[in-house]
């Protein structure tokens, strides 16, 4: 039987990758869901739905004749941006949730953060996210994830993939376009001794496991899932990688996370007299908490099995970012 699949967000960065893994798959029928059909991938093969997610009447078409919506849509931000995250990111998406029950799409799978319960609890994907007032775009995913486990049921099947750290072709906003130019000016520590882990997850991998969820058999009618790389290094492994291989400096100094937040803060408070972002945010220091994620629950249920190395992953961003990123990326992501 042929399953109709819906992906949001279809030429971002997660949608994208899900299409690829898609359209592996004889099995499925797909549907993507964009602003611009020009700028699917070449050689893209399905339906494609144009719209505003914000348009209830195109909410409403968007989600007809669908078994399955992977929801890979989303507007991002680091910090800050507490109204643009609301309206264009957590409003539009409790809608399509909404939209999604009332048209009988039978399983939603959506895209969180391995970030959303850590330090105290990432290693559990079934566990409560824990909300930062320090990040409100946090806050929103979590609340996302409880507005979806309210509304799971046997009639509608919930799947929450929580990610690690986006990495690889066709990058959007990440840790690595921030950490890059930050680390040139020499002032940027190392937190913890650089020990926490950094749970990068190439964008190839992450498709499959979007694939592998849209199809699986027997899930419970919630069902969360950490979402990582086929091996999760340290964060200083990761910079001091990108020392040998890029010339990036080091981190001269380091602080414990406890005088890591306090700076962070400070650092956010001068930016408005400041022509630059921050240096560092309190939302990233929370990126560097450990949240000691693994894919075994993914692997038993799902057959996930991520085979890209992180060192990989991260060289192929490098060399897309040496040709795109002509001037450091903001912490914000654009409406496109």
């Amino acid at each position: 039987m042929v399953t109709t699949v819906l992906v949001t967000g279809a030429n971002g960065f997660v949608g994208s990758h899900v299409l690829e893994a898609l359209q592996q798959r004889g099995e499925v029928k797909i549907i993507a869901a964009c602003r611009d059909a020009k700028k699917l991938l070449p050689g893209f093969v399905g339906e494609a739905r144009v719209g505003d997610l914000r348009d209830p009447h195109y909410r409403k078409a968007l989600v007809q004749g669908v078994d399955v919506t992977c929801h890979a849509a989303a507007w991002s931000s680091l910090w800050g941006h507490r109204d643009e995250s609301r309206t264009l990111y957590l409003e539009p998406t409790l809608a399509l949730i909404d939209a999604a029950r009332a048209a009988g799409v039978r399983r939603f799978i959506n895209t969180s953060t391995a970030s959303a319960a850590s330090p105290d609890a990432s290693s559990d994907p079934m566990s409560r996210g824990i909300p930062r007032a320090l990040w409100p775009h946090l806050c929103n995913v979590i609340a996302i994830e409880n507005a979806l486990l309210e509304q799971a049921g046997a009639k509608f099947q919930v799947v929450n993939l929580r990610l690690g750290i986006f990495a690889g072709q066709r990058y959007s906003l990440g840790v690595l376009p921030i950490l890059v130019p930050r680390l040139k000016t020499h002032l940027v520590p190392w937190v913890a001794s650089g020990r926490t882990s950094m749970p990068i997850a190439d964008g190839r991998d992450i498709g499959q496991a979007f694939a592998l969820a849209a199809t699986a058999e027997g899930l419970s009618d919630y069902e969360g899932f950490n979402i990582v790389g086929a091996e999760v290094p340290t964060v200083r492994e990761v910079i001091t990688l990108l020392h040998e291989e890029y010339g990036l400096p080091l981190p001269h100094f380091g602080v414990p996370f406890a005088l890591a937040y306090p700076f962070a803060w400070l650092m956010e408070k001068l930016d408005p007299i400041v022509p630059w972002e921050p240096l560092i945010t309190r939302s990233i220091i929370h990126l560097l908490e450990e949240v000691s994620a693994d894919n075994k629950k993914a692997e038993e249920l799902l057959g996930y099995r991520p085979v890209h190395d992180w060192r990989e992953t991260i060289r192929v961003q490098m060399r897309e970012m040496n040709e795109r990123q002509l001037q450091p990326m903001r912490m914000v992501k654009a409406v496109s």
